[in-house]
């Protein structure tokens, strides 16, 4: 169930909200849980009992952790059999397929990939990580647990939340008319998105896969990044407000990584959540960059390997992992001081053409376009075989979606935002209007077109 459906904005969210405020305070971590697991059975009803499976092992793993945490090595045995738990299932449901038919040339078996496993996984594994480091308490409460694994705003896609973010919401939060308000405006936010930008930049980048020529490549190139962007940061904004009103405030997602200077910036600000983990719970206890230039190198490469196998079981994935990898290394060990003494809109060039470039890479991944068709488009974007610069129907369509391509380029910066808060602070109703404009424009869409994907339910 898409939060940008109506059935989730008509049924499923004002049922939750209206149980949730008409239970007594000590249930509400129930209704909190109950709600995200009735949401995940919408969806993959079949693998549910693997979600309530994890929550239940991964509970019982902070308990023992935490009882026998003056007996390092048992206590450092129960961390290492949690994690070769949870990423034994995530590498099952994930990888088996794949390893079977890249490497032993067997057919595959038909794995369901369930959804949302990569992030409630690393959910669990941040948990028992951070109860064998003593940052956090083992809870003796499991429906808490339960509602912190399975949070649904943020359950299927992110953001990744470590324990200790909201360990003490989860204990005791308030709810507020305030926060509920700029939950319901961020949801809105997201919505309008993904429904009013993510989508028809969808669409647009569809129409321009098959052209021969430079402009119909560039433009291809150009509207699968926008999509990617709103498409994600679009549901980050929506899990985010959701969150708030059932009482919880989550981390911020995206913050404007288009506006970079550099590929390392650029990952500071992308997907934050999962930036942070692997810096947290890998980069960081590997060595870092305290170890010197071939370490830092080494462990660059390990993360971001990794971090590739993380988005799916597709070489596209791995080659995308490594050639950020690459960026990454040259860019630390090299020339990050350069950079940062170049102009600025220098810089913003350099790290829009690699990161778009990197874009291509991710999109070859066999579902969103084939090998030969992501090497054709990198080829026609180096001038090699496109057949002229821009065909004449492609040059119309380029034209007419001129004002949409402006809309997307600089709503990928921080400049609508400010436009917006001067204006409410002279007309403050806006805070209530436009809101309420774009959930009717969105509603609108959502009538009208059947056109509407979701990139990272696949992950």
């Amino acid at each position: 169930m898409l939060f940008s459906s109506l059935e989730f904005i008509f049924l499923f969210l004002p049922v939750s909200l209206c149980l949730y405020y008409t239970v007594p305070k000590r249930y509400k971590n129930f209704t909190v849980f109950l709600s995200g697991i009735i949401f995940y059975a919408f969806g993959e009803i079949r693998l549910l009992p693997l979600l309530i499976v994890t929550v239940l092992v991964n509970f019982l793993f902070g308990l023992l952790i935490e009882k026998f945490a003056r007996r390092a090595s048992l206590s450092r045995l129960l961390l290492v059999a949690a994690v070769i738990f949870n990423l034994a299932l995530l590498a099952y449901f994930k990888y088996f397929d794949f390893l079977r038919t890249a490497f032993f040339s067997l057919d595959p078996i038909g794995i369901a990939l369930p959804i949302g496993i990569s992030f409630y996984t690393f959910q669990a594994l941040s948990y028992v990580i951070d109860v064998y480091r003593r940052e956090v308490s083992a809870t003796r409460s499991f429906v808490s647990f339960g509602a912190y694994i399975a949070l649904f705003p943020q359950l299927i896609a992110g953001p990744i939340v470590k324990y200790s973010d909201i360990e003490r919401q989860l204990k005791e939060r308030t709810e507020s008319i305030a926060l509920f308000a700029s939950g319901l405006r961020l949801f809105t936010l997201g919505l309008a998105k993904k429904m009013l930008l993510a989508n028809p930049a969808g669409e647009a980048f569809e129409s321009f896969c098959e052209s021969q020529s430079y402009l119909g490549a560039l433009l291809t190139l150009f509207f699968f990044g926008m999509q990617i962007y709103f498409d994600f940061s679009g549901y980050s904004d929506m899990a985010i407000g959701l969150a708030r009103l059932f009482g919880f405030e989550l981390n911020k997602n995206f913050d404007y990584p288009y506006i970079s200077r550099s590929v390392s910036e650029f990952w500071r600000r992308w997907h934050i959540s999962l930036s942070s983990f692997f810096k947290e719970y890998l980069y960081i206890p590997l060595g870092g960059s305290r170890r010197g230039r071939a370490r830092t190198a080494l462990n660059l490469a390990i993360v971001w390997t990794l971090t590739g196998i993380w988005h799916g079981a597709a070489f596209g994935f791995l080659l995308w992992g490594a050639y950020f990898a690459v960026l990454l290394i040259f860019e630390k060990l090299c020339f990050n001081k350069l950079l940062m003494r170049l102009p600025v809109p220098l810089t913003h060039c350099y790290t829009l053409f690699f990161v778009f470039l990197g874009w291509l890479i991710f999109a070859t991944d066999g579902v969103t376009l084939t090998a030969s068709e992501g090497l054709s488009l990198l080829s026609r974007l180096f001038f090699v075989g496109a057949e002229s610069f821009a065909l004449r129907h492609e040059l119309y369509i380029a034209l007419g979606l001129l004002p949409f391509a402006l809309i997307l380029a600089l709503g990928s910066t921080p400049l609508p935002r400010k436009i917006y808060l001067r204006a409410n602070k002279k007309i403050p109703v806006l805070s209530v209007v436009l809101p309420f404009a774009s959930l009717i424009l969105c509603v609108a869409y959502s009538v009208s077109s059947g056109y509407n994907p979701f990139l990272y339910f696949r992950f």
